[in-house]
């Protein structure tokens, strides 16, 4: 564990180093999501009523989507990663006394934080003093903000669980690409990265919400707006810690069987 901790905090360290990155990510991302708002506007002042989410709980999700997307995205990966495997240097990896999976989620992880951090306050600062109905607004309650830390923590694992098994199946390819391109497109439609789930039709937005993809950024971002409370709101929980398991157990079960084939020929 404490080997772990190491590879995050110097993971974490080497990231917050790009902050003019950082910056060019926040004015994309402002108005990305300010032409985003402008689009729904525009369908919300013709039919208001034929809408699953209110405007302004709408709202509170896209700008949360934006500042938090390099937590929550689904294409987030370490590509040394990658690198590693498909050149070998991943034996390198093998002789350090810690757990390579616990190596791995850590490096992931501290990515993903380091990367948010530079971004997410600007973009909510800027986004809470947009006047209504433009702006971020509050949680409905202190409860439903706790609530949503606890999802967003469990949904940010969650993906990185994902990522996880992303890079051990290349144990059993030749190139990564395939399988990312496969993938990812569809994980990132099914996690509400694209659109909300509940605009999709009914039959399909319920089979996403009990998918692990619906424990991903549908999930905190849904709790934030008050689009998911009381009995939903917990079950949602529930739903991200079982997902977390069943993730963490696979990709762990997928590492395991790779190393036993794993094959690295020195020159």
């Amino acid at each position: 564990m404490r080997s772990c901790w190491t590879f995050f905090r110097m993971r974490l360290i080497n990231g917050l180093q790009y902050r003019t990155a950082a910056w060019a990510g926040v004015v994309t991302q402002f108005f990305w999501g300010f032409m985003e708002i402008l689009l729904y506007r525009a369908f919300y002042a013709a039919t208001p009523d034929r809408f699953p989410m209110q405007l302004d709980h709408l709202i509170s999700y896209i700008w949360l989507r934006q500042a938090l997307l390099a937590l929550l995205n689904t294409y987030t990966f370490e590509w040394d990663l990658f690198t590693m495997i498909l050149n070998g240097n991943v034996a390198y990896e093998l002789c350090r006394p810690s757990s390579l999976y616990g190596m791995w989620f850590a490096r992931t992880l501290a990515l993903r934080v380091s990367r948010v951090i530079l971004r997410c306050v600007p973009l909510f600062v800027v986004t809470a003093l947009l006047p209504k109905p433009w702006g971020l607004r509050f949680a409905a309650s202190p409860t439903a903000f706790a609530a949503f830390l606890v999802s967003l923590a469990l949904a940010a694992c969650v993906g990185v669980a994902f990522c996880l098994i992303i890079y051990f199946s290349c144990f059993f390819t030749l190139s990564s690409e395939g399988v990312r391109m496969m993938v990812l497109p569809i994980a990132e439609l099914l996690s509400g990265n694209l659109i909300p789930l509940p605009f999709m039709p009914d039959r399909l937005a319920k089979l996403f919400h009990y998918s692990p993809f619906g424990a991903m950024t549908n999930a905190p971002l849904r709790i934030y707006s008050g689009d998911l409370a009381g009995p939903e709101m917990v079950e949602m929980l529930v739903l991200q810690v079982f997902w977390l398991t069943v993730l963490g157990l696979f990709g762990y079960a997928l590492q395991h069987r790779g190393l036993k084939r794993l094959c690295v020929q020195g020159g």
